[in-house]
């Protein structure tokens, strides 16, 4: 009967001299493993190398759009009760005393006291024009001129309808409020027998904005309202209107506002109190903050990058601390190519800022970058445009009516030619002359149905006698633009002429080809019998010799070196050579390229780590083929030990018994 159990039969210690064997067998799968773990390490530190290099990427990133790191201007006042200010691109640096002897006021009026808010007064129309009083002389105490005179400064006349629903001191006061004419009324209670008074306030400042008021309609409307400073005047000045008076650096300047945008070119003046004897220092400086903090946060990032790429390529000649890529290819190839990035100057720039040692940012011996702050701040404060041209994407433009808009990562840095055949031009609707009177009626001709850039809406009228082309112009306009229809398009109407001839003008305030103004309805007479609607076109030319096509002011290279770059015309010459585009593609535009091909998903970085994941997948198949072996060479020595057992054990037993035999013929 054969032995069930190895090594009963023999006293063989089957099982141990099996597991001995095959734990030399299993010395392959010990190899996989470490071979695999290798593997696992290297993945790993790519991970750390992508991570690293995409932190960096994102500092990059933030130094090649140069539209982020405009220089700005700021403006600082020695006196802010006084006054503030604030500066725009265009300011020049410098310091300017500001000495102010009048702050601009608005006109202010009132009527004389009523006893009752609610009576009835009487209806007609209420005509506004706006002007300045002068000569004559002003009586404080009543609020009314002598020997004046009135000169209206053309802004338009306005006026208000007085009807049976709104002949009371309330309702006339609601009515001037609605029309929106520049002009607010409320109700002051004076406390007297007479008490309800109504108040004018115009509502802008300047000595050309005091109001002529003159009434059409029935005596007691006329009584309370009409106001000619040169002649009859039934309301009080309560307030002067008056122009700010200021010297700027020792010049008188007059101006109708508090707010003045035009004393100093590009920085605007908020005059908050005068201060005659204490002039107030305001100084304009240029700030270039922003990019000197992102080259700071780029040069960080670098450091970070290359402490990353260090550990994951670290040599230790006692392998304790070997870092898992050290002598690996990708690696170098990336560090190389970086290094050529950092080394090389940058076509386009200014030689004297070409290269980032020229303006602060250098490597130290142990390959890190530093920031000389000093330097580079000197280098932006020389020449800032080129500083920034050094590292963003840039384009400048020797003509001052057209401006840089962009480029793409086909455009090729250098200089390019602009040649135009045409400039961009806005949708028209020029209207004939129209003989029939200002006069719009309700359910005549009150009603316009207008396309605007392809745009449509129905706009109605305020059924009344306009008193001017301008006026006219001013209700179609502001019906127009205030439509929600329309998605922010507007138009600008122009009027000109009287009742007895007027022609009406509407633009497209859109450039280009689909900018288009057309008008239709019972008020399209308005426009005369026969109004020519023009639709407007695109900027065309070239740029580098090179076609482009046009889109509003905008004109974008199609192809070759300039492909892609694009530039905003505002006017100048229509056709001809309007001068040079220079662009150039900075070094962190050039750094964010190849960081964009090593990081992308068939980049560098991903290939080799493919290829280590595929190594590891083979590893796998490797180890299952190897477990297979081994399942088959255990079961080998199982069955070859088990046989020599089952011998051995047979053989035991026939010593046994030829023992036992010899024994017994003794």
């Amino acid at each position: 009967m054969a032995i069930s159990s190895p090594g009963i039969g023999s006293n063989l210690d089957v099982n141990s001299i099996v597991s001995q064997l095959m734990a030399i067998e299993q010395q392959p799968l010990a190899d996989l493993a470490k071979k695999e773990a290798s593997f696992q390490s290297q993945i790993s530190a790519y991970g750390s190398v992508k991570g690293a290099l995409s932190s960096l990427q994102t500092a990059v990133q933030g130094l090649t759009d140069a539209s982020k790191f405009q220089a700005t201007k700021s403006a600082s006042s020695s006196a802010t009760d006084s006054v503030t200010a604030t500066a725009g691109s265009s300011a020049s640096n410098g310091s300017y005393s500001i000495e102010v002897s009048k702050l601009a006021q608005a006109q202010k009026l009132a009527t004389a006291g009523q006893a009752s808010s609610t009576a009835v007064i009487g209806t007609g129309t209420l005509i506004f024009d706006f002007g300045t009083i002068s000569g004559g002389t002003f009586d404080s105490t009543t609020g009314k001129y002598t020997g004046s005179s009135f000169t209206s400064s053309g802004s338009g006349i306005k006026s208000v309808t007085i009807n049976s629903s709104n002949n009371t001191l309330e309702g006339i006061r609601d009515a001037i409020n609605k029309a929106g004419i520049g002009v607010s009324a409320t109700i002051v209670n004076d406390g007297s027998n007479t008490p309800y008074r109504l108040a004018l306030s115009v509502g802008n400042s300047g000595a050309s904005n005091s109001m002529k008021i003159s009434v059409s309609g029935d005596a007691g409307l006329t009584s309370l309202l009409s106001q000619d400073p040169a002649g009859s005047q039934a309301l009080q000045e309560t307030v002067t209107a008056q122009n700010s008076e200021l010297k700027v650096d020792g010049i008188a300047i007059s101006k109708p506002s508090t707010v003045i945008t035009d004393a100093i070119s590009g920085v605007t003046l908020n005059l908050l109190k005068t201060n005659v004897g204490t002039p107030t220092k305001v100084s304009v400086t240029t700030t270039t903050g922003s990019l000197a903090n992102a080259v700071s946060t780029f040069v960080k990032a670098f450091n970070d990058t290359k402490k990353t790429l260090d550990d994951v390529t670290f040599f230790d000649k006692t392998g304790a601390k070997t870092g898992p890529l050290v002598g690996d290819s990708t690696i170098r190839s990336i560090q190389y190519q970086m290094r050529q990035v950092f080394s090389a100057t940058v076509p386009g720039v200014n030689a004297s800022y070409n290269s980032l040692a020229k303006v602060g940012v250098a490597f130290q011996k142990d390959g890190t970058l530093q920031v000389d702050s000093t330097k580079l701040q000197k280098a932006m404060d020389a020449s800032y445009n080129d500083v920034l041209e050094l590292f963003s994407t840039a384009g400048s433009t020797t003509d001052s009516l057209v401006s840089y808009t962009g480029s793409t990562t086909a455009t090729t840095a250098g200089n390019y030619a602009l040649t135009l055949t045409g400039l961009a031009t806005q949708g028209t609707l020029t209207g004939g002359a129209v003989t029939s009177g200002l006069q719009v009626n309700a359910g005549v001709n009150d009603t316009l149905s207008v396309s605007l850039n392809g745009k449509t809406t129905t706009v109605t009228l305020t059924p009344r006698a306009y008193v001017s082309a301008a006026d006219l112009a001013s209700e179609i306009q502001t019906k127009i633009n205030g439509s929600s229809d329309l998605s922010g398009n507007t138009v600008t109407i122009k009027g000109t002429g009287d009742a007895s001839s007027f022609t009406l003008t509407g633009t497209s305030d859109l450039y280009g080809s689909t900018s288009a103004f057309s008008v239709s309805g019972t008020a399209a007479a308005l426009f005369g019998a026969s109004p020519v609607a023009t639709t407007g076109t695109d900027v065309a030319g070239t740029i580098g010799g090179n076609s482009a096509a046009g889109s509003g002011q905008k004109l974008t290279s199609s192809t070759g070196a300039s492909s892609g770059l694009a530039v905003t015309v505002t006017g100048g010459a229509a056709t001809g050579d309007r001068g040079t585009i220079s662009f150039s593609r900075g070094f962190a535009s050039q750094l964010d390229t190849l960081l964009t091909n090593v990081l992308a998903t068939k980049g560098t970085l991903a290939a080799r780590t493919d290829g280590l994941n595929a190594s590891i997948k083979d590893i796998g198949s490797q180890r299952d083929d190897v477990n297979r072996r081994l399942a088959d060479t255990e079961k080998r020595y199982r069955d070859q030990f088990t046989a020599l057992d089952v011998m051995l054990g047979s053989l035991s037993q026939t010593s046994a018994y030829l023992t036992k035999q010899l024994a017994a013929l003794g």
